[in-house]
């Protein structure tokens, strides 16, 4: 049995890697450092904001390098206690100055909108970002990977929050900003009394379309080019010193649940109603200038919305993210991508189990800097459930820059242990190398140990490997080119794996172009693209995809994507959509086409539109989905999504249609108070799923929630025995207060 014969070396190879790489001495923006104090009012018209130069700033969009339409006038100054910023937006038209929402961590672009993005660590890879609107909305996120998103997941997380203050007025001259960060806020490292932090600032003109940024970084980046922490601006702060945050925020909750559950001999629905009385507490420390600790006792998540309901038309398990506020914070530390939806860490395996909560005794999280090495620490104790024994599950992560500020090496530990002696471990060593300009060279290595297997550290059969090579360019050509193998008995028990038992190549190569000033596209390319996966234990083909595309934005931010693709599946075990329509096993050769258009979110009232029509394995399908948003005014906006699935074997006289409703009603009050409704339709599962949430956030770290949840079957004589009408019901009320201690 193999269980820490890894932690020696790792930790070993994580403390006596060398950094090889050296910055030279450059000029930096040297940020005041002033004590007077101002009128915190929205109004940054005191003189000290006079007596400090503000920021150079450039058009990004929709002509990168012009000058701003819009005069604005950003600054920054701090003292002891706090970051301050502000921002004079003026506006030649003020009646067109938009503000559609009032909801916190609302990063909509169909309001007026400023920020600030710091590099805090000057790591060239992670920051945070804080924005606000006219409406004085708090809007904070942590920033990963560069601001690079890959197939659909984006770099950049909205659930970090923090303590921090934003001020606005707005007249008719435009809109005007004074933001108070306190230093407690922010982790970083001072050497000699100096600190270097990366800066962005950015201003958003919706009836525009027009974004204005300092520095002026290039578009080539791609969609997240202005939020990209490598391209940021060197600034140094004298004098600063970091706090050590100490934050106590117990809970209360009382409730009601109805459930209607199968009895063991499958004859009958069984009613059961309980009452529920919990309580518990969070605990956020500063250990050190650099390190945080977090400790949570019996943890709940009673407050986060429910799943947005998904049809599976492929004979793999669906990804669904993870919506969990203390997992979501700084989560990005943790990542050990693979490609994808696969990571060595997936923290929905803590806590729940085939969808359903499983307690959390509790746990700790400790993140931050050691040295030269980003640190994230994750251990967590969950109850007994079903047939589950209790489980304890640990995370260790560790990386630092090598060679150049923009390369990387670390490592990953998991550990995955219940207390009736099943384990399952497993570790990973990465590295991301910039070799020249902006092509990356990405490597991976894991491998997993659990109860029951041979677990050979000489063996290929429990590993995982990846190796990609990747030009990070909207314009000119481009290219990502990746190859990685997943053993037969490779299985991380806290990680996510679509397939099993694979190799896997991809490659796509890539022209684009920043047409100018006198186009209406601000940006297309055209690319083709081919993918396999291939058997590791019989070496044959299981799937292949090969074909072109164009994509494209335009200066009025409408964008769009458009494929074509030759498709190959072979299907080793029949698999089914409904109980009457299936894929049987065999080899399938066709041809799809697929689209997505989003008309410009700067609107009121925007869409996103995707389809895929054209072969499907023997038969055939239309897919459409159509994704509206109407910002009605700044306290009232519906969201909604209806999918719609065709498929037809016509050779074999099966049909399937499935359907997803989703509607959202989000009404918010003001920037404390709001009430959301959403409600969900699955024609496969015959299922409505209905969720009422309000929100009372006075200020940061005190919440009041009340929720109501309900399951309902919509045909329920459809199963022997009957279903119940209603498969579960839950009302409850959730009160959080925090001690800044």
């Amino acid at each position: 049995m193999i269980k820490g014969v890894f932690i020696p070396a790792f930790i070993t190879l994580i403390l006596y890697s060398p950094q090889v790489f050296s910055e030279s001495d450059t000029s930096h923006i040297i940020i005041s450092r002033i004590d007077k104090e101002i009128k915190f009012d929205g109004l940054p018209f005191e003189k000290v904001w006079d007596e400090i130069e503000p920021l150079p700033m450039v058009m990004f969009q929709p002509d990168f390098g012009n000058e701003p339409t819009e005069k604005t006038k950003i600054r920054l100054f701090y003292n002891d206690k706090y970051l301050y910023v502000s921002g004079r937006f003026y506006d030649n038209d003020a009646s067109k100055i938009k503000s559609s929402t009032k909801k916190r961590d609302d990063f909509s672009a169909n309001s007026d909108g400023f920020g600030i993005i710091l590099d805090t660590f000057n790591d060239n890879e992670n920051a945070l970002c804080f924005s606000t609107t006219p409406a004085g909305i708090r809007s904070d996120m942590s920033i990963f990977n560069d601001a690079v998103g890959r197939m659909n997941h984006m770099p950049f997380n909205m659930s970090w929050n923090t303590f921090w203050d934003v001020e606005t007025t707005t007249n008719e001259e435009g809109w005007f900003v004074e933001m108070r960060i306190p230093i407690s806020s922010l982790r970083f490292q001072d050497v000699n009394d100096v600190t270097t932090m990366g800066l962005i600032v950015w201003r958003f003109i919706p009836h525009k379309n027009e974004t204005i940024i300092f520095p002026a970084i290039h578009p080539k980046y791609g969609d997240w080019a202005m939020m990209k922490p490598s391209q940021a601006e060197d600034v140094v702060f004298k004098g600063i010193k970091p706090k050590r945050p100490f934050y106590i925020a117990p809970y209360g909750l009382a409730g009601f649940s109805e459930t209607n559950e199968l009895n063991d001999a499958e004859t009958e629905y069984i009613n059961s109603e309980e009452a529920t009385y919990e309580a518990g507490l969070d605990i956020k420390y500063g250990l050190t200038s650099n390190l945080t600790m977090d400790l949570t006792l019996n943890t709940d998540f009673a407050q986060v919305e429910a799943d947005d309901q998904m049809i599976n038309l492929t004979r793999f398990s669906l990804f669904f993210p993870e919506k969990r506020k203390f997992f979501q914070e700084r989560s990005s530390i943790f990542s050990f991508s693979s490609g994808g939806s696969s990571n060595l860490f997936y923290s929905r395996r803590i806590g729940l189990y085939d969808d359903q909560p499983v307690r959390i005794y509790g746990g700790a999280r400790i993140i931050g800097r050691i040295g030269s090495w980003d640190l994230g620490f994750l251990d967590m104790q969950t109850a007994p459930f079903k047939d589950l024994s209790s489980e304890n599950f640990g995370v260790l992560r560790m990386r630092r820059q090598v060679i150049n500020e923009n390369s990387y090496i670390g490592g990953i530990l998991t550990s995955r242990i219940g207390m009736d002696g099943k384990y399952n471990t497993a570790y990973g060593l990465d590295a991301i190398l910039r070799i020249f300009n902006d092509d990356y060279l990405d490597i991976k290595w894991a491998q997993s140990f659990e109860t029951g297997f041979d677990n050979n550290l000489f063996s290929l059969d429990p590993a995982k490997m990846q190796i990609s090579w990747e030009r990070r360019s909207e314009e000119g050509f481009a290219y990502d080119v990746s190859w990685s193998r997943s053993g037969e008995a490779f299985n991380p028990g806290i990680g996510f794996e679509m397939r099993e038992d694979y190799s896997f190549a991809r490659t796509q190569f890539q022209y684009g172009w920043l047409p100018g000033k006198d186009s209406k596209l601000f940006s297309h390319s055209i690319y083709i693209q081919q993918m396999y996966f291939l058997s590791v234990t019989d070496g044959c083909l299981e799937t292949l995809t090969a074909g072109p595309g164009w994509k494209f934005q335009t200066k009025s931010m409408m964008s769009g994507n458009l494929s074509l693709s030759y498709m190959i599946e072979d299907v080793k075990e029949a698999f089914s959509f409904s109980d009457d329509a299936e894929v049987p096993e065999g080899r399938y050769e066709f041809i799809e086409f697929r689209g997505m258009i989003s008309t410009p979110m700067s609107r009121k009232f925007y869409s996103i539109i995707m389809s895929s029509v054209g072969g499907f394995y023997d038969g055939y399908r239309t897919s459409i989905s159509f994704m509206p948003t109407w910002n009605i005014s700044s306290s009232f906006q519906l969201n909604g999504t209806y999918q719609y699935n065709w498929i037809n074997f016509e050779e074999r006289s099966q049909k399937f249609i499935g359907q997803i409703g989703r509607l959202k009603v989000l009404y918010m009050y003001n920037t404390k108070l709001s009430v959301s409704a959403f409600i969900q339709y699955n024609s496969s599962d015959n299922v409505i799923i209905s969720n009422f949430r309000l929100r009372y956030n006075p200020k940061e770290g005190n919440d009041f929630y009340l929720v109501f949840n309900e399951g309902r079957n919509t045909y329920p004589d459809t199963e022997i025995p009957a279903l119940p009408k209603i498969s579960n019901r839950t009302i409850l009320a959730k009160y959080t207060y925090t001690f800044n201690l």
